[in-house]
């Protein structure tokens, strides 16, 4: 099975759409969800009655951390909402009338996307650091970014004050490549549906994702915000993936026992984890380590006594952990994460984000080191 970014996982390839000029979501594509289909065009329907806005709710002062200060997660309009019907009058209709249809409908919000949940558990953390620093801009720091027209703000507006989402950056670039702004936010992590400008970021240092939607819904904790991450490519570069490409199985082991001394190199999203882990420290600070609101995992398909010690090794020279550190030996990763139930899990191969969406685990794929080239066959491979 093939997976598309936003494409809900039913067992069916996925539909693609063709390739516009311009996108109100991250993608130059789009893909149809089998009921949620534009039901207006070429009838004569009116739109579905506005829903009740609920207003944002904040308790104590606000104030805007520097993009500097904080931890900018910068989130791309077509992963944090579902925009599928929206698309679809884009690809069939035009730009002109897809504007018409936003602004017509901007009193219905969008629903939620596979980002949402993670966004509204870095929401709650906020909400715990204020009641420990009041004074404090190391927090969360949100910026929605989209390739929308301004036009369409007001309707992106109205959603995020319906959900009481906190959100209050907005980069929308008119169809034009967001990638250059990102530098400009200080972003530290980007969630796309567009997978080539993922890759731009990651190419620019940035750590970058693309984000699935799960085919089914699993729930996930409100209170603690768990992040899961694959190891080699990911937090790790993917120098021992290349020795395992290369030479095999038995070569892998050796050059890991060889080297069980000599860290890892960094993987695009150790910054992230160490940010992560930076933000735990000040609720261990308090008394909080027992019930910290930010609960990390490493999920890989490492063997624990053949090439785990290494791993492990870099992590604590780096002064860096994991609350959980699982290694499966190639064993299947999704069942395991239907266990945790993370907000979002990285892995830099597709054979693994499709296994962790059929089990209901929104996962983000990490286009990164030599996995790309040599695409993950379904024999196992210890070195994830």
């Amino acid at each position: 099975m093939s997976l598309d970014p936003v494409q809900v996982m039913k067992g069916q390839e996925p539909t693609a759409i063709p390739t516009p000029t311009t996108s109100n979501g991250d993608s130059k594509g789009s893909w149809d969800s089998s009921k949620d289909v534009y039901e207006h065009i070429g009838s004569t329907k009116k739109p579905r009655s506005a829903p009740v806005r609920r207003a944002r709710k904040v308790e104590g002062g606000i104030f805007f951390p520097k993009p500097e200060n904080a931890v900018t997660i910068a989130v791309s309009s077509r992963v944090l909402f579902r925009t599928e019907k929206e698309q679809k009058v884009f690809d069939q209709m035009g730009v002109e009338e897809y504007l018409r249809y936003q602004m017509e409908h901007e009193n219905e919000p969008f629903a939620p996307g596979p980002a949402f949940p993670f966004v509204k558990a870095l929401d709650a953390v906020n909400t715990k650091l204020r009641e420990l620093y009041p004074e404090s801009e190391e927090l969360f720091d949100i910026v929605l970014v989209t390739y929308n027209h301004a036009h369409v703000g007001i309707r992106l507006i109205n959603t995020i004050n319906y959900h009481n989402l906190f959100i209050e950056r907005f980069c929308m670039t008119g169809g034009s490549s967001p990638i250059g702004y990102l530098k400009a936010w200080h972003t530290n992590l980007y969630l796309s549906a567009d997978a080539e400008k993922v890759k731009e970021a990651l190419a620019e240092g940035i750590a970058a994702a693309t984000m699935f939607m799960p085919g089914k819904q699993t729930e996930v904790s409100e209170t603690q915000l768990r992040v899961a991450f694959d190891g080699d490519a990911v937090l790790f570069s993917d120098e021992s993936e290349r020795i395992f490409k290369a030479h095999g199985l038995d070569k892998f082991f050796e050059h890991e026992r060889e080297n069980e001394n000599t860290l890892l190199d960094h993987g695009p999203l150790k910054g992230f984890l160490e940010l992560l882990g930076k933000l735990q420290k000040k609720f261990y600070a308090k008394g909080h380590r027992l019930d910290c609101p930010i609960r990390t995992y490493l999920v890989t398909a490492r063997s624990a006594a053949s090439s785990g010690i290494r791993a492990l090794k870099t992590l604590r020279a780096w002064g860096l952990e994991t609350d959980e550190a699982l290694f499966l030996a190639g064993a299947p990763k999704g069942p395991m994460l239907e266990k945790i139930r993370p907000h979002i899990y990285f892995d830099d191969q597709m054979f693994h984000v499709e296994g962790a969406a059929e089990m209901g685990t929104v996962a983000a794929h990490v286009p990164y080191g030599i996995a790309q080239k040599h695409p993950h066959k379904k024999s196992s491979n210890p070195s994830k």
